[in-house]
């Protein structure tokens, strides 16, 4: 390809974003859903913080993951950003039992993810040191969610939806 060809590439490019995409229809900010502002119960935002952090939680939740949580519990999750669909999911939790349920999903891909920490730790004993210290993080991670499950607090429906 020729250095010419490259530049003029480049100028239709840049004209193509220019005449196409004006500040707000690229920012993300235009098309978000008005879902994603509604709030949340409390315990959401530190579990987005820790269980989206590999260097946190030991493991890595990719959306497809996220996405096969919501299945299994009977929700479905539209695929977003990874702490928005963590929101979505649990945005409307009144229940225990609902707590139970996600946190037993997401506890079977964190241990898949130790399985596959214990093999590769096996396979490459010199690695096996960064391997345990991402398994203890998973298994952190997994006491965390029982430390909410027995905080949470239960919301019963009233009459009064102003009653408090």
């Amino acid at each position: 390809m020729k250095k010419e060809d490259l530049s003029d590439l480049r100028a239709e490019f840049d004209e193509f974003v220019k005449n196409s995409c004006s500040t707000a229809d690229c920012s993300g900010t235009e098309g978000a859903d008005k879902e994603d502002e509604e709030p949340a119960p409390q315990f959401v935002d530190a579990l987005k913080s820790k269980l989206l952090a590999p260097a946190i939680s030991g493991v890595y939740l990719s959306r497809l993951d996220i996405k096969r949580i919501a299945e299994a519990i009977g929700e479905s999750l539209p695929i977003k950003e990874r702490g928005n669909m963590i929101k979505a999911l649990f945005r409307h939790t009144t229940k225990k039992e609902y707590l139970k349920e996600a946190f037993c999903e997401i506890n079977k891909h964190i241990n898949g993810r130790i399985l596959i920490y214990q093999e590769l730790g096996e396979a490459f004993v010199d690695a096996k040191p960064i391997f345990d210290d991402y398994i203890n993080k998973a298994k952190k991670t997994m006491k965390m969610f029982e430390q909410i499950i027995e905080d949470f607090e239960e919301i019963e429906p009233s009459e009064d939806p102003m009653f408090i």
